[in-house]
């Protein structure tokens, strides 16, 4: 991946944009990226609710195919639970593992008391639970029994008497949002980066990737595609339900992180299909995925020479896929990823070549969109019967297929003497 593109992928993931705060994301970041680069014809849907945005490239054509490609922007938050009088600050762990977070450096954001609506940065803290080893308990030091969420403080280094109250005078209070300090970089793996926040900034920045493919084009005189930013994913999909809701579009592509099943350790007899980094983008099968939907990104992809793996749902996608079901419009929908190791860790890791495949063939599912016309009738019409399929049987076996040439060959002997 060219450094420039790395850079704009680092932007993304580096804005802080917990729960609730997603705008330095969506407005600090992709609202202006896609200003600078789209046509004037081009228009932005902005939501009075939250923060997400949705980049629309042809703005009231509603008789055109529609297709929502949406990452989500919302980074998953830790909050301050409670303040103690030694002045520690009791933090939850919200979606990461407790374990995971002890001895790294946070962000605290929080608003200032005599300015409503206006935030600081709290910076220098780490997160800790224990102390020392030396006050663990022996079954803890063992490592037969865990770190809890109810352990979990932020340490701001206070010392000195009145503690709490020097907490209080910064204007720290419950409910305030901690984020992961750690900005991506490169790995020592060949094409590998890794950092926090994976989750799902690589989908925003996938879809602004096609967002710029798409303008620089300017091909796609039959599809009309919207670049969603979503809200709220990690506290239930929230947000990609209301854009969906809100633009009712025809084609859904949930863009999100997946995991790498080859590479994660202890779980071999749980039999998950082997999704490895750095062997393409993943495409959902099952749950509400649509197997024609799927059929045209295949084909897309296996013109354009994209390596893909399919990736096993069962009730539910996990992810933004869900949007248009959990609104109760009609949508054909899929997923599209791509394998990361660590998930909800700060040193999430990834392979720029899977991120690359997945937005060249998002783009590519475009073209071939804008290529055939589809429309949403065809989408209607296009659904799989399993009804009137062909049998499938096994071929003869090996030596009835020796015998049987042998036969052939004796035949064709006999001919040729007469």
């Amino acid at each position: 991946m060219p450094d420039e593109q790395f850079e704009l992928m680092r932007r993304i993931l580096a804005a802080p944009s917990p729960i609730g705060l997603e705008a330095a994301m969506t407005y600090g970041v992709l609202k202006p990226h896609f200003e600078d680069l789209m046509p004037d014809s081009w228009g932005i849907h902005q939501f009075r609710g939250n923060a997400g945005i949705v980049v629309d490239t042809h703005p009231g054509r509603d008789d055109m195919l529609t297709v929502m490609i949406i990452g989500h922007a919302d980074k998953i938050r830790l909050q301050v639970r409670s303040i103690g009088e030694d002045g520690k600050i009791w933090i939850d762990s919200d979606s990461f593992l407790p374990m995971t977070l002890i001895g790294h450096q946070v962000t605290l954001y929080s608003e200032d008391p005599k300015k409503v609506g206006t935030y600081r940065a709290l910076r220098g803290g780490t997160v800790e639970a224990i102390g020392a080893i030396h006050f663990a308990e022996a079954s803890l030091r063992s490592g037969s029994k865990g770190i809890t969420s109810k352990q979990l403080y932020l340490e701001l280094q206070l010392h000195g008497d009145g503690r709490r109250k020097q907490v209080e005078d910064l204007g720290i209070k419950s409910g305030d949002t901690l984020l992961l300090d750690r900005q991506i970089r490169r790995g020592f793996g060949h094409d590998t980066f890794y950092g926090a926040y994976l989750d799902n900034g690589l989908g925003c920045f996938v879809a602004a990737e096609v967002g710029r493919l798409v303008a620089e084009s300017r091909a796609l005189g039959n599809v009309r595609a919207q670049f969603a930013f979503a809200a709220y994913e990690e506290i239930g999909r929230f947000g990609s339900r209301v854009l969906a809701g809100e633009l009712k579009p025809d084609v859904i592509l949930a863009v999100d992180v997946n995991h790498d099943y080859d590479a994660a350790p202890g779980i071999g007899d749980r039999r998950y299909n082997q999704l490895k980094m750095g062997a393409g983008y993943t495409l959902a099968v099952g749950s509400v995925v649509s197997e024609f939907l799927n059929g045209v990104i295949e084909t897309a992809s296996r013109k354009a020479g994209i390596p893909y793996q399919k990736s096993v749902c069962g009730r539910d996608t996990g992810t933004d896929a869900m949007a248009g079901v959990l609104a109760s419009i009609d949508t054909a929908t899929t997923s599209i990823g791509f394998p990361i190791r660590n998930m909800h860790t700060i040193s999430e890791t990834g392979h720029t070549g899977d991120v690359l495949a997945s937005i060249h063939a998002i783009h590519a599912t475009l073209k071939e969109m804008n290529r055939r016309k589809l429309s949403a009738d065809d989408f209607r019409n296009g659904h799989p019967r399993l009804d009137g399929v062909e049998p499938v049987t096994l071929p003869p076996a090996p030596e009835m297929q020796a015998k049987s040439k042998a036969k052939s060959k004796a035949k064709s002997k006999a001919k040729s003497a007469k």
